[in-house]
């Protein structure tokens, strides 16, 4: 027993220690916003890529492939447009009307803890061939097909439309508060001008 106990009293000299030596982050740069975020909707989409060689059973050749991709749309409103003439206020009816350029529908932008190959199955010789190969199971294409996908359920939703909603409702709140009575909030295409 004695041993045992000199053993437990040394501590255990095959445990293992993890040492941070990462270095603090270096700022690269600030930005000043002028985007406001109005809306944002949230996307899953199962992407099912099969290459099939005609002629020859799957599980000798060809591939198919299972991706979910979890990813979010945002919908802005750019205030970099605004000039004097965005913002009138006429005050015999205490109204004040503003002028926005259009809603604009971002990219989508994939959540990379979320999206994952839920399944993929491979021919023998594909297996064989992607151990030749840098990269043999390559997903990019996969979170491209993603996001286009993505960016086409995004155009037929409503998602544009609620940004104007939230943006009127803001700017409404902020300039009531001012004490107006009225606000008149309108978007448009802004025009390049002459030149």
């Amino acid at each position: 027993t004695a041993g045992i106990v000199g053993f437990r009293l040394i501590d255990n000299p095959f445990r293992t220690e993890i040492n941070d030596r990462s270095i603090p982050p270096v700022l690269l740069q600030l930005r000043d916003l002028s985007e406001f975020h109005a809306a944002q909707a949230q996307f899953e989409v199962t992407i099912d890529l099969e290459d099939d060689v005609k002629w020859v059973p799957s599980f000798i050749a060809g591939e198919r492939v299972q991706f979910v991709g979890v990813g979010t749309v945002d919908a802005v409103v750019d205030f970099r447009g605004l000039n004097a003439g965005s913002i009138v206020v006429d005050e015999t009816t205490d109204t004040v009307t503003v002028t926005l350029g259009k809603v604009k529908v971002l990219d989508p932008v994939l959540d990379l803890e979320l999206s994952h190959v839920m399944n993929r199955d491979r021919g023998v010789i594909n297996r064989v061939s992607g151990m030749f190969t840098d990269n043999p199971t390559s997903e990019a294409q996969l979170y491209q097909l993603a996001e286009d996908k993505i960016a086409e359920a995004a155009a037929a939703t409503e998602l544009a439309t609620r940004a104007e909603t939230n943006i009127t409702n803001t700017l409404t709140a902020m300039i009531t508060a001012l004490g107006y009575e009225h606000v008149v909030v309108r978007f448009q295409v802004w025009s390049a001008g002459p030149g």
